[in-house]
């Protein structure tokens, strides 16, 4: 089995797009919802957008046979994702001063994070490999619900 047979790269059908972006905007529900649970500026329909979005980039370059063109195509769609989704992570996190002290606490650091990995999971959902997507939101979703209970 080849790379295209098996991470289904190049989508044949409508039904495959709307399965990548469904599973896109699923996986960062998923996300999004733990934030909102938490009471987090970035929550629900961010994370979906998020992800949504990067799933959208990358069937772009496929959808347009960029892809079969020249293979960096891809790489250099992720890249641009990467870059821009640190923008918006940066727009999350920021720092306050306390009155009484000079120390400086930073917060917002997991929620950048969390988009950042939102924007991942559309990347893959996005190229079709929709086991490690569900796998990755999963796991993302443990980080942040479960792992939460043992930090102080």
């Amino acid at each position: 089995m080849g790379l295209s047979e098996t991470s289904l790269l190049l989508p044949a059908d409508g039904a495959g797009i709307v399965l990548r972006l469904s599973l896109a905007i699923f996986a960062g529900a998923l996300i999004g919802w733990e934030r909102e649970a938490a009471e987090k500026p970035a929550g629900l329909r961010t994370h979906m957008l998020v992800s949504f979005g990067s799933a959208m980039f990358v069937l772009t370059s496929i959808q347009t046979g960029a892809v079969e063109q020249s293979a960096d195509v891809l790489s250099r769609v992720m890249q641009g994702v990467i870059a821009g989704i640190g923008f918006l992570g940066a727009g999350e996190i920021f720092s306050t001063t306390r009155s009484d002290s000079d120390q400086i606490r930073v917060k917002g650091l997991t929620s950048a994070a969390a988009i950042w990995v939102s924007a991942s999971l559309g990347v893959v959902m996005g190229c079709g490999l929709w086991q490690l997507g569900l796998l990755g939101a999963g796991m993302t979703f443990l980080i942040l619900w479960g792992v939460k209970k043992f930090e102080r």
